[in-house]
């Protein structure tokens, strides 16, 4: 009974051990996108949106071909955040300046993988105020109430045709 016990205890202490470890550095998820025009995003996301460029950096041909981001091709990644705190996640923006592969999609359900992301926001009435400003569109009847929340929720496309849902109150 006591070498059961024994071995027991042995194979379920590493597993109690790490329990309270968490498995990753940060608790945010940094996305990158690859854009068709840099410089048309970093005007939509920091004009429209109102992220702030928080860095950028360059990744070279041999880093991009061993790393399997790239066959070999350099890039430039722009930074952004929804706040300039190092906690804060990142959104990256490249461009290999060519025409994408994909069409744009009208809706969600046009394509596969990554298609939008939500932004929580204090007050949406300014956004709305920007996205007007911009000539960017709403699509469907946005902005339309949440249910009974208080809050609306908007949604816009980025240049490149990645859905941006906007959820706030209109104050």
């Amino acid at each position: 009974m006591r070498t059961t016990l024994t071995v027991l205890a042995m194979l379920l202490l590493p597993g109690l051990l790490s329990a309270g470890e968490p498995a990753f550095t940060e608790g945010a998820i940094h996305v990158g996108v690859v854009v068709k025009d840099l410089e048309a995003s970093t005007a939509f996301y920091t004009q429209v949106i109102g992220m702030q460029k928080t860095g950028q950096f360059d990744v070279d041909s041999g880093f991009g071909e061993a790393s399997g981001l790239t066959g070999g091709l350099a890039f430039h990644v722009d930074v952004f955040k929804l706040q300039d705190q190092p906690e804060a996640a990142q959104f990256k923006l490249m461009s290999f300046e060519k025409d994408a592969r994909s069409p744009k999609s009208t809706h969600i359900q046009d394509a596969l993988g990554m298609q939008y992301i939500t932004l929580n926001v204090t007050d949406l009435t300014p956004f709305v105020a920007r996205i007007k400003a911009a000539g960017v569109p709403f699509l469907g009847k946005t902005p339309v109430p949440l249910f009974d929340t208080g809050r609306h929720f908007v949604l816009v496309q980025d240049p490149d045709g990645t859905f941006i849902e906007l959820i706030g109150p209109m104050k």
